[in-house]
C-alpha cells in the first residue's frame, strides 16, 4: 500500500494530506481501492492521472453500450460482488472495467469461467454499478443464487390455483435470497426517489415498476424472477403482517423500515389478479423535510390570498386533486404556518404522513371502528380551534365537517375533484344542502404536481411553430424554451423533482349566490374567473416561461377548460 501511495505522491496525483487520509482509512479496514474511490470517483482528471501512473487504460463509460450477450455469459454474482463490467474481447483478451485496480480477484474468476486473459480498464464505480443494474437488473446476483439453490426443485414455481395449499410458502419466503431480493428492490426504490413500487404478475413474467416524480418507469429485474413470484409476494405479506394463506381477497398492511438511518413507512396493498397477486407499495419517507407554503411553488398573488384565508376564525378550506397530487403536503405546510401555542390543532388521517410537533394526530383504524366520521365527532368534544380531516370520503363526514365549521372551528380537508369549482358541486352531490355549502366554505385550492427540469442537463431549444402554439394556448409564447436532455442523475428522463401548479378559488358573495342557485361547475368557473381565478393550465405556463418545467409536462397534467366555459356561456345566454 505504501509503495502505491508513494508512487501517486511522486507523480503529483495526490498530495500529502490526501495520502494521509487514504492511509488512515485503509488502516481502519477500508481497502486502498475503496479509499481512492471515496476521494476520486467521478473525478475524471484524477482517474486519468492514476491511469497514466499505473499504465492502465481509462474509460469513463459515458457513451458505452453494454454487450448484453457477453455479460450474460458471466456469473452475475462475480460481476456485482467485485463491481466489474466486461467490455469487449480483442485478440483473445477480455477487457474488464473496474474501479479496484489493485484487486484482481474478480478478473481471475472471470478468466477461469470464460477462458480469456483479463485486463483491467479503470473506470468510475458509480458508472459500473449503473450499467450492471441496467443490464442485469436489480438483485441479479440474488436471483442467480436462487436459481442455483432451487436446481430442479419445483416447490418454488408459478403456483396453479388448485395446488396452492401443497406448497409451504412461509419457508420459501423466509429463504435468505428471497429476503435479500425484496430488500434490494426496496433499497433501489428509495435510491431512485420512487413513491410507489408496483409488482404486476402476468402469464410469463413478473413486472416491477417504480413511480418516480409521478410517472411509472420499468425497473430492470431478471426475467427469471417469475418462478419466485409466490415467494416474493409471501415475503411482502410477512413483512406487512398479512395472511399468506389468503389469496382470494384483497389485503392491506404496513411495513416500517429503517434504511441508512432513515425511517420509511410503507403502505402495502395486495389484490388477486388473473396470474397471481399484485402488490403495490406506497413509500412514505418520514425524514422528508416539511416545506412551507412559499417553498411549494405557489404563485405570489395566490399565496397572499391563502395567507388571508388561514387567519379566518372558522370555515372550511379544501385542497382538491387526484391521488398523488400533493394535497396532504400542502395542508401540512398550511398547518405548520398557523401552528402556535394559542391554537389547538387536531388531525384525523389515513395514513399519518408527517408528524407535526404540537399537533394532536389521530390515525384512522377501520378494523377497530374508528372512521373519519366517528373520529371527527370525538375530536369536536376536545375543544379544537383547527381540525384537519385527511379526506372527505362520504356524506356523513361532509355533514359533520360543515357543522364543525358553522360552530366556530376552522376545518381543513381534501377532496378528489378535477378542479376547484367541481368541489362545490361534489359537496352538494354528497348530500350537503347548498345553503350550508355556501355559508361554510371559504376557499378551494385545486392542484397538480408537474415535474421540474433536471438542473444537471437543462438546455435551451427553439420552439417550432411558435405562432401556432401561441394561437392554440392563447398566450404569447417565447421563441426559446427549456427542457432536460436526460442524464444519469435524472435516469434519462430530463426531469428531477416536482413543483405545484394550482388554481385558488375564493368563495366570495357572487360564488355563494351561484351555489344557492344550484349552478353547475362550469357556471361557477365563469363567475370565479371574472373574480380573478387562474386555471391550472394558466398557472402551469408560469413555470414554463420561468424555465422550471416544460410545455409538454403542463399539457400532460392539465386540460383546457375554455371549450367547457364557452359551451356553458352559450347555454347561459340562451
Amino acid at each position: 500500500m505504501s509503495q502505491i501511495l508513494e508512487h501517486l505522491l511522486n507523480d503529483n496525483v495526490i498530495d500529502v494530506h490526501q495520502s494521509r487520509d487514504i492511509k488512515n482509512k485503509a488502516e481502519q479496514g477500508v481497502s486502498l481501492d475503496q479509499a481512492l474511490i471515496d476521494y476520486f470517483d467521478n473525478d475524471t482528471a484524477t482517474l486519468n492521472e492514476i491511469s497514466t501512473a499505473f499504465r492502465i487504460p481509462f474509460d469513463d463509460l459515458k457513451d458505452y453500450q453494454p454487450d448484453a450477450e457477453l455479460i450474460s455469459n458471466c456469473p452475475a454474482s462475480t460481476l456485482i460482488t467485485h463491481q466489474i463490467l466486461p467490455l469487449r474481447i480483442e485478440k483473445r483478451i477480455l477487457y474488464v472495467a473496474t474501479s479496484k485496480f489493485t484487486d484482481r480477484r474478480g478478473l481471475d474468476e472471470l478468466q477461469m469461467v470464460l477462458g480469456y486473459a483479463c485486463k483491467p480498464v479503470l473506470s468510475f464505480a458509480s458508472e459500473i454499478n449503473r450499467l450492471l443494474t441496467h443490464t442485469l437488473g436489480v438483485g441479479a446476483d440474488t436471483v442467480q443464487s436462487l436459481i442455483t439453490d432451487a436446481g430442479n426443485d419445483e416447490s418454488i414455481t408459478v403456483i396453479q390455483d388448485d395446488n396452492d395449499s401443497d406448497i409451504d410458502l412461509s419457508d420459501a419466503a423466509g429463504d435468505a435470497s428471497i429476503i435479500k431480493f425484496v430488500n434490494q428492490i426496496l433499497a433501489e426504490a428509495i435510491k431512485v426517489r420512487a413513491t410507489d413500487v408496483h409488482f404486476e404478475p402476468y402469464e410469463k413474467e413478473l413486472v416491477v415498476r417504480y413511480r418516480i416524480d409521478g410517472v411509472l418507469q420499468y425497473a430492470q429485474i431478471p426475467a427469471e424472477i417469475k418462478r419466485f413470484q409466490p415467494a416474493i409476494v409471501s415475503r411482502l405479506k410477512i413483512l406487512s403482517h398479512l395472511d399468506i394463506a389468503e389469496k382470494r381477497l384483497p389485503q392491506d398492511g404496513r411495513i416500517r423500515l429503517k434504511i441508512h438511518g432513515r425511517e420509511i413507512d410503507v403502505r402495502v396493498s395486495v389484490i388477486p389478479m388473473l396470474y397471481g397477486e399484485a402488490v403495490v407499495l406506497r413509500i412514505l419517507d418520514r425524514n422528508t423535510a416539511l416545506r412551507g407554503l412559499s417553498e411549494l411553488g405557489i404563485d405570489g398573488s395566490d399565496l397572499k390570498l391563502i395567507d388571508q384565508v388561514l387567519e379566518l376564525p372558522h370555515g372550511i378550506v379544501l385542497v382538491t386533486g387526484p391521488t398523488g397530487s400533493g394535497k396532504t403536503t400542502t395542508l401540512y405546510a398550511a398547518l405548520s404556518q398557523i401552528n402556535n401555542e394559542d391554537r389547538k390543532i387536531i388531525t384525523i388521517e389515513d395514513p399519518i404522513e408527517y408528524q407535526l410537533q404540537g399537533v394532536n394526530q389521530i390515525q384512522v383504524a377501520k378494523r377497530a371502528g374508528l372512521t373519519f366520521a366517528k373520529g371527527l365527532r370525538a375530536i369536536l368534544r376536545h375543544d379544537p380551534d383547527i381540525v384537519l380531516i385527511g379526506e372527505i370520503r362520504d356524506g356523513e363526514t361532509a355533514q359533520i365537517a360543515v357543522q364543525a365549521s358553522l360552530t366556530g372551528h376552522m376545518v381543513f380537508s381534501t377532496l378528489h375533484t378535477n378542479d376547484a369549482p367541481s368541489a362545490l358541486t361534489r359537496l352538494v352531490d354528497m348530500g350537503v344542502e347548498p345553503y350550508l355549502v355556501a355559508s361554510s366554505l371559504e376557499a378551494i385550492l385545486a392542484q397538480r404536481l408537474v415535474r421540474v427540469i433536471c438542473p444537471d442537463c437543462k438546455e435551451q431549444y427553439l420552439l417550432k411553430d411558435r405562432d401556432a402554439w401561441s394561437e392554440r394556448l392563447k398566450i404569447d409564447m417565447p421563441r426559446q424554451l427549456y427542457r432536460g436532455a436526460g442524464c444519469q442523475k435524472c435516469q434519462g428522463s430530463g426531469y428531477k423533482g416536482r413543483t405545484v401548479i394550482c388554481e385558488f378559488m375564493h368563495v366570495n358573495d357572487a360564488v355563494r349566490r351561484m351555489i344557492l342557485e344550484n349552478a353547475s361547475a362550469s357556471e361557477l368557473r365563469i363567475i370565479a374567473e371574472s373574480s380573478g381565478l387562474k386555471s391550472l393550465r394558466t398557472d402551469g405556463f408560469r413555470h414554463v416561461l420561468n424555465g422550471r418545467t416544460t410545455l409538454e409536462e403542463v399539457l400532460r397534467v392539465t386540460k383546457d377548460e375554455r371549450d367547457l366555459i364557452q359551451m356553458s356561456a352559450e347555454a347561459v345566454t340562451k
